[in-house]
């Protein structure tokens, strides 16, 4: 049996946030929300803290009084609360993977749109096997937008796709989805009088994206979903088109390299740069 939703508290407004927006997601889901926080706290934890004594009675206050706040908001949602080990990577994780989703709140990087979430939250957000959302303090996005989700038409996209077309459905909401074909160098470094490989590569993979939306239209009628194909970034493309999204949906892979877990360096530039919220869906 899973938790329902689980969210990092810390004490923090993003964190506050993501409560909040996890309240509202965990009633169209019709689950509980789960409130977690780390009873030991560092200088690289996961989100920035305020400063203040890291003691137990503090850490037991605040998950009593965001409970309160969430269940006077919805007072038919199931709220639990728990103290996790001082060990924080391990102790969220371990969280996360007994949820169907983990939330977590970001800051915004000075003065501009963005998100930060610290080397745990990171770490956290690469390493579970359930998708997380990354949630603004004072988010901006209507929740009438639509659900954007970028693919990439050579991986693995069922599970990316799933998760955007379910969210919409619950939203009553339209699925966007992006795909961003980015070219090689020398295809833009020919004569002039050489066609411009865009107009030539643009249509086909068009007619690939909608075939691979047919299936999802037919599961979900209700949802009306389209598909755009850009050429650039992949990660500018998607931060643009979701300027007035409700939700951001973009995969990350669960194999590890050499070099470690990682978000991959789309799910980094849409994580800095949007202004809605994002969810990080892994897949094979």
């Amino acid at each position: 049996m899973t938790q329902g939703i689980v969210v990092g508290l810390d004490g923090t407004d993003q964190a506050n946030a993501a409560a909040q927006w996890a309240a509202e997601e965990a009633v169209l889901r019709g689950t509980g929300v789960h409130l977690v926080h780390v009873k030991e706290t560092s200088p690289d934890v996961l989100l920035p803290f305020a400063a203040r004594e890291p003691d137990e009675p503090w850490a037991e206050d605040l998950l009593a009084r965001t409970a309160a706040g969430l269940r006077e908001r919805h007072p038919d949602l199931s709220v639990t609360t728990r103290l996790l080990p001082a060990e924080p990577v391990a102790s969220l994780v371990a969280a996360a993977e007994q949820s169907d989703l983990l939330v977590l709140g970001s800051r915004a990087l000075g003065g501009t749109t963005g998100y930060l979430i610290g080397s745990v939250g990171m770490t956290v957000a690469g390493l579970v096997e359930r998708p997380v959302v990354l949630v603004r303090a004072l988010a901006t996005s209507p929740p009438q937008g639509p659900v954007v989700v970028g693919v990439d038409l050579r991986q693995p996209v069922d599970t990316v796709l799933g998760f955007a077309f379910e969210e919409a459905a619950r939203r009553l909401a339209r699925v966007q989805v992006v795909y961003a074909q980015q070219l090689p160098v020398y295809a833009t470094l020919g004569p002039a009088m050489v066609p411009d490989i865009r107009l030539t590569i643009a249509p086909e993979i068009q007619r690939s994206l909608d075939d691979l939306l047919e299936p999802w239209r037919a599961k979900f009628p209700d949802v009306a979903a389209s598909g755009r194909v850009t050429i650039g970034s992949a990660g500018q493309e998607l931060v643009h088109t979701a300027a007035d999204a409700a939700l951001v949906v973009v995969g990350r892979r669960t194999r590890a390299s050499t070099l470690g877990t990682h978000i991959g360096s789309v799910a980094h530039a849409v994580l800095h740069h949007s202004q809605s919220p994002v969810a990080l869906v892994p897949h094979g």
